[in-house]
């Protein structure tokens, strides 16, 4: 029987991953810091605690070897290292790297966004072909290029699939971009303001795609990028839209032309110049991929868990279930108040007067 190990198989994509594995003949060894079970796996997974920091941690766990290794949170050069010094024992690799890798012809990527004309101009769609920024420590993007970068060039060692997700979605998501929308619902909020005319677009990529991918590439090795994102790419009008209908609500939103027309103003964690749209032409060519679900159809467990994780809140802060600064953390570090209802009042009634 083929022997997989995951790493990070408790997170968002990996507890689905280890899933596909197992119901596709693979015998999964999942490991995580915890070694817990999830209830969805098979009764055969094996589980295995390991801090994926711990060299030889890891070297235990891999044992006399695997078929392919599968790595969620490998971030930076030293993590590439880590998986090719067990090269001789790990027939293969699959690892999530990320679309903030991109650069456009003049320079800018992910890290530049926040500049003055800085967010970047991607072809659409966007082929695995285009440069990537730089590697090196700066930042996300420079680390996962920094990764990939030494990956690849041991792929007589360890032919490694990268994966370049786009905005994952999906249950136990720490950055759910569909709470903006999801939490304005729960909190009465029918009028809505959204910037650049409802017409960004961010490729979004399920957890169920991915593992899709992730499936295909274990049974079939080589050293390769492949984009890993839906076969769709929504407008944030469209998010809204379907949002609503599976909270069963009408909200009339707010079209601004351009920008954001205030600080914290119509600025949706989708909302973003020019489209990121990623081309998934290659995956389809060199796995057969077929994506195994759409972004609507997986709306009712993105939004069930996140307003499990609200606790039923309302209001700006929380109300009477949990703040959602602290049901999110990270979601509030990535993009400040999203929920600065004050602001949204004064601009409607300024524009209305």
């Amino acid at each position: 029987m083929r022997h997989a190990v995951v790493i990070g198989a408790t997170g968002q994509i990996g507890r689905v991953a280890v899933g596909a594995l197992a119901r596709d003949g693979w015998q999964v060894t999942a490991v995580s810091r915890g070694g817990r079970r999830d209830e969805s796996w098979p009764g055969e997974v094996r589980t295995a605690r390991a801090d994926r920091e711990d060299d030889a941690a890891l070297t235990a766990v891999v044992g006399d070897g695997c078929d392919v290794l599968v790595d969620m949170v490998a971030f930076g050069p030293e993590h590439a290292r880590q998986l090719t010094g067990l090269a001789g024992r790990v027939g293969s690799a699959v690892v999530i790297s990320s679309v903030s890798v991109y650069e456009d012809d003049k320079g800018r990527g992910f890290d530049t966004q926040a500049e003055p004309d800085g967010f970047p101009q991607y072809p659409v769609p966007i082929p695995e072909s285009l440069r990537t920024v730089a590697p090196g420590d700066a930042s996300y993007s420079t680390r996962k290029a920094a990764l990939e970068r030494e990956l690849l060039a041991a792929a007589d060692t360890l032919p490694t699939t990268l994966l370049r997700a786009g905005a994952i979605h999906g249950p136990r998501c720490r950055t759910p971009r569909e709470l903006y929308f999801v939490k304005r619902n729960l909190d009465g909020r029918r009028r809505r303001i959204v910037a650049f005319g409802g017409e960004s677009r961010f490729h979004p990529a399920s957890v169920h795609n991915i593992a899709e991918l992730i499936r295909l590439a274990a049974a079939k090795p080589g050293a390769r990028v492949l984009n890993a994102c839906d076969d769709e790419a929504p407008t944030v009008a469209e998010i809204a839209s379907a949002i609503d209908a599976v909270m069963g609500v009408e909200t009339e939103t707010v079209l601004v032309d351009g920008p954001p027309p205030a600080e914290c103003v119509g600025d949706t964690p989708w909302s973003v110049p020019h489209p990121v749209i990623c081309d998934m032409s290659a995956a389809r060519r060199e796995l057969g991929y077929e994506e195994v679900t759409r972004y609507a159809e997986t709306l009712p467990e993105t939004v069930a868990w996140i307003e499990r994780q609200l606790a039923g809140g309302a209001g700006p802060g929380g109300g009477a279930g949990r703040d959602w600064r602290e049901a999110y953390p990270k979601m509030s570090e990535a993009y400040g108040d999203l929920f600065d209802y004050a602001a949204e009042d004064a601009w409607l009634a300024a524009r209305n007067a």
